[in-house]
């Protein structure tokens, strides 16, 4: 493979859904999966296209109850395009029949285009190539197109081609969801306005979504089209005729438009206007390939070898999923990005790993995604409340109106049981929101922001941490009870009746530090504003003593000199790892098989994902000390490492963000361990090392955590106090790299990364100089100026 190209030489049906998944196209207002465009869904190819947002309400019966869930939904599918060789009986060429005698698909990364090459030769040995270049347009957001090129290499007659709208879908794409209720389509309308462009209407169910499609299909040569409108779908054929040796080209451009969209007067309207007025596809082509080519100026990120072609493969979904259209959306960070079903779509935490990388290169994208949280804040305010806390509650699971949308029961596959999900308890997430506002503010300078919606935010989350903490007389502590940190393997004690740990050290530290950041910005605001803030939301002095006291005062259990997950972990068992790997190989999952055995990961040491090392992944050393010593407690660099040690050895792994983090904090406290680690999280979906996750779609936070790794966690880049702060720990197997970021007013500010030196470059402009502190020293660098830096 090229360093710009992802490619799968020959067809594997076993690996056709992940390849579907890695090869998806999007332009961050819809995505389409990489399946077959002449396949319909089945065991082997899953083509579900996604639009950003779109979220629909089902009720299905289970066990005797009734579940509710909100589902991204699954939109019609526009790719279907098959064709046959014109005679009696003649079959449609199907990737998964035996005429298939070549089969290549390649993703080309720098112009977002997926091109697959089939051979097939049918029982009288006529050979037909066909050659298809896709897009999902980057330039203009609801149009997609298709090229398919035809090749008759010894006979010349017709062809049929059949290409289709169908709304004949549902949500299948995640094998343990499918005994639930899936189909969110109905009203279903279909026409056309001409012969070569058919059209599709359609609503979701419960959210009252309308849907509209339309398809141009034309061919190069002169073609007999017709169009057959079906209760559920459309379909255009087209009669091509052919010459040996000769090719002909059909070309199909799709518009998406929905009624969640700003400047439309109707959505059918809409999507037949858009198509109508589309250029020609060498035209959508080269203008897509320029919207790339900018995106890809401003994210530049340049790493040598293979982690490079990983990175960059990484950074082109993130781009898909999150790009400057998403700025303007009502949407949130999809854990699974738009690529397939798995979790929902929901929105998780995940974009905790995700804003610091955006916040450096498309700010305006992460201000979108802050408002997102911020517009369903009165929502959060009022679970706080439902829940006897004042403040801001921010749900786990987060769909389209801010309600909670975490399951209270699960799924385990290998049982087949199903089980009391509360994951819920996972009240982080709102430290997480608070820290990616003052992320933000501190990497955009965008104090706009900060002064309101921000401040509206971070003031509410503290205020819920100051009502969650309970003041505990024994030790002179605040306590936060009934919580679940990001490990989720302990979701309550062994044998309790009620779920939740107490003073879970993740969810206190940061939640002292929401505290302290909360007054810290109460204290900047300017007068009217402040003033204002506190009358809107009744914010009291003696209310913010009790933030001051709370901050300082939380307690984080320790146990053999190292930071304790929570209260009571020293008492659990110690968990047979050897056995348990002789007996299964991957126990990543070891939730699932101890609940398989009748037992519980509550009752052992045993993580799934970093917890408390999430600590080493937010804060840089010198930055969690001092959160310790605010605290009351003292965090040196050897109690660190004790603490990454015992807890290096004691996690399974489960979560694809586990080896980001554990690979972050080593590049900190011992380098030599780290890069097995890194190396996993950048195989993570590229080889499917869960085992079939992928292919319900990738893992967003993994993937844009690994770009943020090389960006933030080898540079020590911070972005605090009007300055850049640096503090570069490169491992040997990715001492050398190059970067450039959007900071402030720069655009473009060039990082470059060389064994025991640095290289910091800034654009010409009228903007200030750049501050850069590293240890020990401080520099600045002028517009239009670049300034090697020795490391050592």
């Amino acid at each position: 493979m090229s360093d710009w190209a992802w490619e799968y030489e020959g067809y594997d049906p076993a690996q056709e859904r992940l390849r579907e998944a890695l090869c998806t196209l999007g332009n961050g207002y819809f995505a389409t999966r990489g399946a077959a465009s002449e396949c319909p869904a089945g065991p082997a190819h899953y083509p579900g296209t996604y639009a950003a947002g779109c979220y629909n309400r089902l009720v299905s019966a289970i066990g005797g109850r009734q579940v509710e869930n909100e589902d991204l939904v699954n939109l019609p599918n526009w790719l279907p395009l098959r064709f046959r060789i014109r005679t009696p009986g003649a079959g449609w060429f199907l990737v998964d029949g035996v005429c298939l005698r070549e089969y290549r698909q390649s993703l080309d990364l720098r112009g977002g285009v997926l091109t697959r090459h089939m051979l097939f030769v049918d029982e009288q040995d006529r050979r037909l190539a066909v050659d298809q270049h896709r897009l999902v347009h980057m330039a203009d957001p609801h149009l997609a197109a298709l090229r398919t090129r035809f090749t008759a290499q010894n006979w010349s007659g017709e062809l049929d081609v059949e290409s289709a709208l169908d709304a004949d879908v549902a949500n299948t794409g995640v094998t343990r969801y499918r005994n639930l209720e899936g189909h969110h389509l109905t009203d279903w309308r279909t026409g056309a306005v001409d012969p070569d462009v058919a059209w599709l209407h359609c609503r979701t169910s419960a959210s009252d979504v309308a849907i509209a499609m339309a398809a141009r299909t034309r061919a190069t040569t002169d073609a007999r089209p017709h169009t057959e409108p079906r209760a559920r779908s459309v379909a255009q054929f087209l009669t091509v005729p052919v010459k040996r040796g000769r090719t002909v080209y059909v070309d199909k451009t799709v518009a998406l438009h929905t009624s969640r969209d700003t400047a439309i007067s109707d959505p059918l309207h809409a999507v037949l206007d858009r198509v109508g007025a589309a250029p020609p596809f060498p035209e959508l082509l080269a203008t897509h390939r320029t919207a790339w080519e900018h995106l890809w100026q401003r994210a530049e990120l340049r790493v040598p070898g293979q982690a490079g072609r990983i990175l960059r493969l990484h950074l082109f979904h993130v781009l898909q999923t999150l790009s400057p259209h998403t700025a303007e959306l009502d949407v949130g960070v999809p854990a699974r990005g738009l690529h397939g079903e798995a979790y929902r779509g929901h929105v998780f935490w995940d974009e905790l790993f995700v804003l610091p990388y955006l916040n450096l290169h498309f700010p305006e994208v992460s201000r979108a995604l802050l408002t997102y949280r911020h517009r369903r804040l009165p929502r959060a305010c009022r679970a706080a409340k439902e829940s006897g806390r004042s403040g801001a509650m921010f749900p786990w699971q987060c769909g389209s109106d801010g309600r909670e949308e975490a399951q209270t029961l699960h799924l385990n596959p290998r049982s087949g049981r199903w089980l009391p999900d509360h994951s819920r308890l996972q009240h982080h997430v709102g430290s997480a929101i608070a820290y990616n506002v003052w992320q933000y503010c501190q990497a955009s300078g965008d104090t706009e922001f900060l002064h309101t919606k921000g401040a509206e935010m971070l003031l509410q989350i503290a205020r819920f941490w100051a009502s969650a903490a309970e003041f505990d007389a024994a030790s002179g502590r605040y306590r936060i009870r009934g919580v679940v940190g990001p490990d989720e393997y302990h979701d309550a004690y062994p044998d309790a009746a009620q779920p939740g740990v107490d003073d879970n050290a993740y969810t206190n530290v940061t939640a002292a530090w929401v505290l302290q950041r909360a007054l810290d910005l109460f204290r900047s605001l300017p007068v009217p504003r402040r003033q204002e803030l506190c009358e809107r939301v009744a914010l009291g002095a003696e209310e913010l003593d009790r933030w001051e006291e709370v901050s300082r005062k939380l307690r984080v259990p320790f146990h053999q000199s190292v930071v304790s997950q929570f209260e009571g972990y020293a008492d659990l068992a110690e968990l047979d790892w050897q056995g348990y790997r002789h007996r299964y190989g991957d126990i990543q999952r070891l939730d699932r098989i101890l609940e398989n055995e009748g037992d519980s990961t509550n009752r052992y040491k045993a993580s799934k994902q970093a917890d408390v090392l999430m600590l080493g992944y937010l804060f840089s050393p010198g930055e969690l000390s001092q959160l310790f010593r605010l605290l009351g407690y003292d965090m040196d660099d050897e109690t660190w490492r004790r603490t990454v040690d015992y807890y290096l050895r004691r996690t399974s792994h489960g979560s694809t963000l586990s080896e980001l983090v554990h690979g972050w904090v080593l590049t900190r406290t011992r380098r030599a361990g780290a890069w097995k680690y890194l190396q996993d999280a950048l195989a993570e979906d590229v080889t499917d090392l869960q085992g079939g996750t992928t292919a319900e779609g990738i893992h967003l936070g993994a993937m844009a955590g690994t770009l943020d790794l090389v960006q933030r966690g080898l540079t020590g880049l911070e972005t605090r106090e009007d300055a850049l702060w640096l503090d570069p720990a490169p491992i040997p197997e990715l001492s050398q790299f190059s970067f450039s970021i959007r900071y402030r007013g720069h655009w473009g500010v060039a990082l470059h990364m060389q064994p025991g030196r640095l290289r910091i470059s800034v654009p010409s402009s009228e903007e200030q100089p750049i501050r850069a502190v590293l240890p020990h020293r401080e520099v600045s660098v002028a517009p239009g100026h670049a300034r090697w830096l020795d490391l050592i």
